[in-house]
């Protein structure tokens, strides 16, 4: 009895294990029916197109299915922070409201662009708000005005059944049509573009909406484009190294283009520039006020009559230098007696407020129908400044880039109370320039150069007047602050001019342990650094606050890593905004910039264009540029 007792009561105990485990198995599998539940209730919810005020919600999950099928769709891509975009909430309901009252209704939707960045980057968002109305699928570009009769008529319009999306208005050019198109222009604009470049395709809405003004306009002007990457031979004939590469065409001849990069300002400048380069004069008077009030020199040529040969010679000199000169001309005796000048010569007027007796107050140049455009562009760039010209922020770019250039800082102002002072200290700087014709000497106003003097570390000098050199390479020499008189500047200049004077470098402290894999550069050992020629140095210059550069970091740090026992190689980095670049040859004009120091061509180094910012990137650029590499890549 004992036995089956005992046997009764493991029975038992199986049985209530296996239902305990069965429970146990049965509570798993409910929890993981409600967590698939949940996964399934979560992927809808991605999907699902909500509805707020009768616009619908959009995202990178549910845009294309909800696009499936769709004739017409209003679609507004914004930014939850943006001013414009919170303003014209209310609006783009009402807009809402009104198209879905039509017959069919036409959606309007809208697309965080902040959150669906795939979205954003797909349809190349690069403002908000931006709207596109999306017609079967495709986008179609609203730029009217952000109201409700405008953009509902506009979608209206492009909802119709017979509706076409407009030729692109850009001309599209190739080996077979470039010689034709550009050499019979009077002028045209060419963008020379490569399809991976992040730069030309933020810049194509706005050229083709240029094309399409300037194609309007009378005479239209053409807009076209050219895929550099496809099209090598035109490339490489016009010298294009970097996208995009914009060129102005006048007759088949290539003339660079310095102008804006969006649709109004391209379309002002291309107007502007489809203008002739020289303005006629036909009054004394008038030359008399450009001279007495002017700040530029005056060009005047001077011709017999529009047939004159040697018109058309000065007027193509003027063409290549429209954007850094300002060209007259006249048919007037009157003025040519003014100038003391005779048909077939320009003269070149300095303004009174410039002239000393240490320089002549004009010259004068001859042409002949022998005479090459080269020749009068010479003489209009060696003689455009006086002595001691006034360098400012408008004229800085195109009068004052030669180097050395010797600035002298104070209160410039050259109105009728301050005039007196301002040529007083212009006065001694005259006396020294006039011994030194091999440097370019200027004044300039202190406030307007305040960064400036405060990179020469001369902004709390204390003194009245203040002087800098600008050398060579981006080198920059500060005189020790001193009263000024001519004889402290000329022995600042002696002193420069026999190589006595240390350069001003702006820099960080010196890294006490620079072991890391990518080694940090300060404006002091640059040279030290960089320009060391045992080694090639790959250097990324950058700024603290650039989403690129903390994007690109991870890679960069890896990249160094990879190369750590490469003797010589240095993978190097360098804060641009703390510190300063002391050649001009490493230009940084946007972050991160990256330059190829190789061993042996230090001055000319290899900027890295390619878009192909990874580990293998940049190991098959330095592969293809080092001296020194002792492995290659797949050995690495």
């Amino acid at each position: 009895m004992r036995k089956i007792a005992l046997l009764l009561i493991v029975v038992l105990g199986v049985a209530h294990f296996a239902t305990v485990i069965r429970c146990e198995a049965d509570d798993v599998a409910e929890e993981v029916d409600e967590e698939g539940g949940d996964d399934e209730e979560d992927k809808d919810d991605v999907t699902e197109v909500k509805d707020e005020n009768g616009v619908l919600v959009l995202n990178d999950d549910n845009f294309d299915m909800f696009m499936e099928g769709k004739d017409t769709v209003l679609v507004e891509f914004y930014a939850p922070w943006c001013g414009h975009c919170k303003q014209f909430a209310s609006e783009y309901e009402k807009i809402a409201l009104t198209l879905k009252e039509n017959d069919p209704p036409i959606p309007v939707a809208k697309v965080d662009a902040t959150k669906s960045s795939s979205l954003g980057s797909r349809f190349e968002v690069s403002g908000y708000p931006t709207f596109k109305i999306m017609k079967k699928g495709e986008p179609v570009e609203y730029d009217g005005a952000r109201n409700e009769q405008d953009i509902v008529a506009r979608v209206m319009e492009v909802a119709q059944p017979d509706w076409k999306s407009p030729p692109e208005a850009t001309l599209v050019l190739t080996k077979d049509n470039f010689d034709e198109v550009v050499n019979s222009a009077d002028i045209i604009l060419v963008e020379f573009y490569a399809p991976w470049c992040g730069h030309c395709k933020q810049l194509a809405p706005e050229y083709e909406k240029a094309a399409k003004s300037l194609s309007q306009r009378s005479p239209p002007i053409s807009l076209a484009k050219v895929d550099a990457t496809q099209e090598n031979d035109i490339a490489n004939r016009f010298g294009v190294s970097g996208y995009p590469t914009l060129k102005i065409f006048r007759k088949g001849k290539a003339f660079d283009y310095n102008g804006p990069r969006e649709k109004i300002g391209i379309v002002d400048y291309m107007s502007e520039q489809a203008g002739p380069p020289s303005k006629q004069v036909q009054t004394v008077k008038q030359v008399q006020e450009f001279i007495k009030d002017g700040d530029d020199a005056v060009i005047v040529g001077v011709f017999s009559s529009e047939q004159d040969m040697t018109y058309d010679l000065y007027l193509e000199a003027c063409n290549i230098l429209r954007e850094d000169f300002k060209f007259l001309h006249t048919f007037s005796s009157d003025v040519a007696k003014l100038l003391k000048a005779s048909p077939s010569q320009v003269v070149m007027v300095h303004p009174e407020k410039f002239r000393s007796k240490y320089e002549k107050a004009s010259y004068t140049f001859t042409i002949k129908d022998s005479t090459e455009v080269s020749e009068v562009q010479d003489f209009f760039q060696k003689h455009i400044l006086p002595l001691v010209g006034h360098r400012k922020q408008s004229n800085d770019a195109k009068r004052y880039t030669k180097r050395p250039l010797v600035v002298v800082y104070y209160g410039v102002d050259f109105s009728f109370d301050y005039r007196k002072a301002t040529q007083f200290w212009r006065s001694k700087v005259l006396e020294v320039a006039k011994d030194f014709p091999e440097y370019t000497f200027a004044i300039a106003d202190e406030e307007d150069y305040s960064d400036e003097l405060k990179s020469l570390g001369l902004s709390d000098s204390g003194e009245e007047v203040n002087v800098g050199i600008l050398g060579d390479g981006g080198k920059k020499f500060a005189m020790e602050p001193d009263e000024f008189d001519s004889e402290v500047l000329r022995d600042f200049i002696m002193a420069f001019k026999k190589g006595k004077l240390k350069p001003v470098i702006k820099s960080q402290p010196v890294p006490k342990n620079n072991q890391g894999p990518v080694t940090v550069v300060v404006g002091k050992t640059f040279d030290d650094i960089v320009m060391d020629t045992k080694k090639d140095v790959l250097i990324e210059f950058y700024a603290p606050w650039c989403g690129h550069c903390k994007k690109l970091e991870p890679d960069y740090t890896a990249l160094g890593k990879k190369y750590k026992d490469e003797k010589n190689l240095v993978i190097a980095k360098m804060d641009a905004t703390a510190n300063d670049v002391p050649y001009d040859s490493y230009k940084t004009e946007g972050f991160p910039t990256i330059y190829f120091a190789p061993s042996n061509s230090k001055q000319s180094p290899i900027k890295f264009e390619g878009g192909d910012r990874t580990i293998d990137g940049f190991s098959k650029f330095l592969e293809q540029h080092a001296t020194k590499l002792s492995q290659s890549r797949d050995e690495l």
